[in-house]
């Protein structure tokens, strides 16, 4: 679980995909972690971004609308891995 924890901390805004230990996946932008979870900022089909740019396309009152996305357990984190260069 630490090894989760560390390695979201060192990658925060960037894009991951995440895979829990029932299979869910999750794909989305580190945008915050504390010792329990990671929240992710869902990504939208019609978002694009890159590691590169700087930009992931959430327009005007993104955080109103979603606040920190989706929490997920540390604990029940079976893979994170980072997302391609370009995504859709």
């Amino acid at each position: 679980m630490s090894r989760h924890y560390d390695f979201c901390c060192k990658n925060m805004g960037r894009p991951v995909k995440v895979i829990t230990n029932d299979g869910q996946v999750h794909k989305g932008v580190i945008r915050h972690v504390n010792r329990s979870k990671v929240f992710l900022a869902p990504l939208d089909g019609n978002q694009m971004g890159g590691y590169g740019i700087g930009y992931y396309g959430y327009g005007p009152g993104y955080y109103g609308r979603r606040g920190l996305g989706i929490g997920i357990a540390l604990g029940a984190i079976a893979t994170i891995a980072f997302l391609p260069f370009f995504f859709w």
